[in-house]
C-alpha cells in the first residue's frame, strides 16, 4: 500500500519567520517517522496542518496519493483520518477512561473497539476512572487509546513523553514503540529528545531554522549528519572547523583542525574548508602516547573537566583543540579522570564526519 506523504508547505509566522518545509516521506518504509529539531524549529505547526488543525498560507499536502491542502482544497480535519496524540495528552475530564477512549465512535460495536484497544495498552483495569485520579503515564497511554480507537490512516503525536518524568518516560518508551509498530497505521512522532528519537524511530526528519534539513533513517542521520546544522542539532558534541591538508590514499584525507592533523574518510568532492564531526561516545580514551595509524588519529590532550551523568561520565579534553569524550564510570575511575590528567585520546578515521562549511 502506498502511504507516502508529500509536503511542501509554507506557514508564516508573526514578525516574518516562516516555516518552509519539504519532504517526500514514504511512510510504508518503517512504522515510525520522527520529526526532530530543537525548540521553535516549527515541528508542531508543520504537525498541526498535517492533521488539519492549522492551514498553511501556502503549499501542498498530499497523503497515500490524495491531496488535503492545496490551492483551492482544504480537507477538514474529521475527514482525513488520523490519530492525534498532544503533549498533555488534552483528556475530557468529565468523561472516564472509556468515555474519553470511545469518544466519537460508533454506538455500534463502541465497547468492543475500547475493550481492544484498552487491553493491548494494559489500561482494562482503568477505563472506569476519570483523568483526574491517573498519574501522569496512565494519562498518556489513555490518551494513546483514544488516537488509536478510531483505526486511523495516519498517526500523528507531539512529545509524547515530554510531560512525563524521567522514570515514567522510560517506562513508557518500550510500549510506545511495541504499540506504533503493531498499530497497522504509520505514525509521526514529534520530539527534540535525542533518546526519544534512537528508541522510537525508523526514519528521521530534521527540522532546523522552519526548513527540511535531512530526511533518511534515524543511524544514518545521527551517524552521517548532512551539513554543521544537522551535526548540532542531533547532537554531535565535536564540531571542528577544518582546512583540506592532503589526500592520503586508500580513500582517507587528512584534515587540519589548528595545528592538530586529523585523518578522515574522503567524501568526495572536498576543496578547502569544511567541519569535522565527531560524536562523544566515537572518542576512545588510553594512558598517552598511543600509536596513531592510518585508520586511527590519537590526539594526546589534558582533561579540563569531567562532569557525572549517571553511569555514563563526560570528559571535556585540550588536545590542541576542544574535544569531548563520553565514557562508562568504570573507564573514568581506571584512567583517573581529573582536571589536569594527562590522557590520549583515540578516533577513528571512519568516526570523523566531514561536511562541507557553508558560505
Amino acid at each position: 500500500m502506498d502511504r507516502a506523504l508529500t509536503l511542501d508547505v509554507v506557514h508564516r509566522f508573526p514578525g516574518g519567520a516562516a516555516l518552509q518545509a519539504k519532504a517526500d516521506l514514504p511512510l510504508d518504509g518503517g512504522p515510525v517517522t520522527v520529526l526532530f529539531g530543537p525548540s521553535g524549529a516549527g515541528k508542531t505547526t508543520l504537525l498541526r496542518a498535517i492533521a488539519g488543525l492549522d492551514r498553511p498560507d501556502a503549499g501542498t499536502i498530499r497523503f497515500a496519493g490524495e491531496t488535503w491542502f492545496g490551492p483551492g482544497i482544504f480537507v477538514p480535519p474529521q475527514r482525513r483520518r488520523v490519530g492525534l496524540l498532544l503533549q498533555d495528552g488534552a483528556l475530557f475530564p468529565h468523561l472516564s477512561v472509556a468515555g474519553n477512549v470511545g469518544y466519537g465512535l460508533p454506538r455500534a460495536g463502541r465497547s468492543d473497539r475500547v475493550w481492544e484497544v484498552a487491553t493491548r495498552l494494559g489500561i482494562e483495569d482503568l477505563l472506569p476512572r476519570r483523568p483526574a485520579g491517573l498519574s501522569g503515564g496512565e494519562r498518556q497511554r489513555v490518551a494513546l487509546a483514544r488516537a488509536l480507537a478510531p483505526s486511523p490512516r495516519l498517526l500523528l503525536l507531539d512529545e509524547p513523553l515530554s510531560a512525563l518524568d524521567a522514570p515514567a518516560r522510560e517506562a513508557l518508551r518500550a510500549t510506545l514503540r511495541g504499540t506504533l509498530e503493531a498499530a497497522g497505521a504509520p505514525a509521526i512522532v514529534v520530539t527534540h529528545d535525542r533518546t526519544e528519537a534512537l528508541a522510537l524511530g525508523d526514519r528521521m526528519v530534521v527540522l532546523c531554522d522552519g526548513a527540511v534539513r535531512q530526511v533518511g533513517p534515524v543511524p544514518e542521520v545521527f551517524g552521517a549528519p548532512a551539513d554543521v546544522e544537522v551535526a548540532r542539532v542531533v547532537g554531535t558534541e565535536n564540531v571542528l572547523p577544518v582546512r583540506l591538508a592532503r589526500r592520503a590514499g586508500d580513500g582517507l584525507v587528512a584534515v587540519r583542525a589548528g595545528e592538530v592533523e586529523l585523518v578522515a574518510l574522503d567524501p568526495g568532492g572536498l576543496s578547502g574548508e569544511a567541519y569535522a564531526c565527531i560524536r562523544a561516545e566515537e572518542v576512545i580514551l588510553e594512558e598517552p602516547p598511543g600509536a596513531p595509524t592510518s585508520a586511527r588519529n590519537v590526539l594526546v590532550g589534558t582533561v579540563v573537566a569531567r562532569v557525572d551523568e549517571g553511569p555514563l561520565v563526560r570528559v571535556r579534553l585540550d588536545c590542541g583543540v576542544p574535544l569531548v569524550a563520553l565514557v562508562t564510570r568504570p573507564s573514568a575511575e581506571r584512567f583517573e579522570l581529573v582536571p589536569g590528567r594527562r590522557i590520549a585520546a583515540l578516533v577513528k578515521a571512519p568516526a570523523v564526519r566531514l561536511v562541507p562549511r557553508e558560505p
